[in-house]
């Protein structure tokens, strides 16, 4: 299963981070979709009902796009068939936050959208799960290495737009997580909401000790280009991408994350499970928390959390935050004391 994730990048970093492959081999930057970009809050630790970045087909939106044109949008967490018909979604008898790969075809909240080609991708820094130990559930942070050889979304090889411009992006690389969304118009004649699922299969052999399912991660650029392009990969082929993926890596963190107010980087921050405390912050920790405090970037939004009907945002962090550099650069080197693997 997937019940919180974390996507810490600004609205701009997320479309930077988000090129994409069309048909042609060719690469592109998405945009956010009108309006969007200000629905979505960065957040170390998302919850279902928050609004996350998801990738997509612009023509979804536009009719006259073409089908490997891809766009960003802000969903929310939780799908939402587009045949509900009470005026209160949550009157639902049941949840869709997470959607089995084994049963989709069975249930018609899942089988109307994905025939119809509503394919998404949803775009995070990665996702928690945690690992029952005795009385207690340890938390982990799963997501995919970083490294210069890294192909997909976010991979470091020089490439240039068709206008001859470079804008590559070289931070952190967002896990790329298979998806379904619906457009649900309330009765009353609300503006309609976008809502997804997240689908998930079998977990791979190294998180079997964590959790018994995952999300279906999508690994590399061909996997996510195939899995949107619902014109030219139809809906029985698009179901054999949906398989575990071993590339996977994580660490133990705080149990701060449990509590999804909780909105800070010690959520991410890794934990030593053989001392009997959480350990002081160490050399590289306290380099991170001092680059959060001192950040004067305007551009990023700051985490904060977003109730899912009427987008008020609650208080802010006091953190600013820059590029994701420096996140990368402080996982690469503490995760390698602290996963267990």
């Amino acid at each position: 299963m997937c019940g919180r994730t974390a996507c810490t990048l600004d609205p701009e970093e997320v479309s930077r981070a988000s090129r994409y492959r069309n048909r042609h081999g060719q690469h592109r930057q998405p945009r956010w979709r009108d309006g969007d970009a200000d629905k979505y809050r960065p957040s170390y630790n998302k919850s279902p009902q928050s609004f996350s970045p998801v990738l997509l087909s612009q023509r979804h939106f536009d009719k006259d796009a073409s089908v490997d044109e891809c766009v960003v949008a802000a969903m929310r967490w939780g799908l939402i068939p587009s045949w509900f018909r009470e005026n209160d979604p949550r009157k639902m008898q049941y949840s869709t936050n997470n959607c089995r790969s084994e049963s989709l075809l069975d249930k018609k909240s899942y089988k109307d959208p994905f025939l119809k080609g509503q394919r998404c991708v949803i775009l995070a820094d990665g996702f928690y799960e945690w690992r029952r130990q005795g009385k207690e559930r340890q938390p982990f942070f799963i997501y995919f290495p970083q490294s210069q050889s890294d192909s997909g979304l976010g991979e470091e090889e020089r490439d240039e737009n068709d206008d001859g411009e470079t804008d590559k992006w070289t931070g952190w690389r967002l896990l790329t997580i298979a998806g379904l969304f619906d457009c649900w118009k309330p009765p009353g004649g609300e503006e309609p909401i976008y809502t997804y699922t997240v689908i998930t299969v079998d977990a791979s052999p190294n998180l079997q000790n964590i959790h018994n399912r995952m999300p279906a991660v999508l690994d590399g650029e061909d996997d996510v280009r195939r899995w949107l392009d619902f014109g030219e990969v139809k809906s029985l082929d698009a179901l054999k991408l949906l398989q575990p993926t071993n590339l996977l890596t994580f660490h133990p963190v705080s149990f701060l994350v449990n509590n999804s107010r909780n909105n800070s980087p010690e959520c991410l921050q890794p934990v030593d499970l053989q001392a009997k405390k959480e350990p002081k912050p160490t050399a590289s920790s306290k380099m991170m928390m001092s680059w959060l405090k001192d950040s004067s970037s305007s551009k990023r939004k700051e985490p904060g959390t977003c109730d899912a009907t009427t987008h008020k945002q609650q208080p802010k962090a006091k953190e600013d935050h820059k590029s994701s550099g420096p996140l990368q650069h402080w996982l690469q080197s503490t995760s390698k004391k602290a996963r267990i693997n």
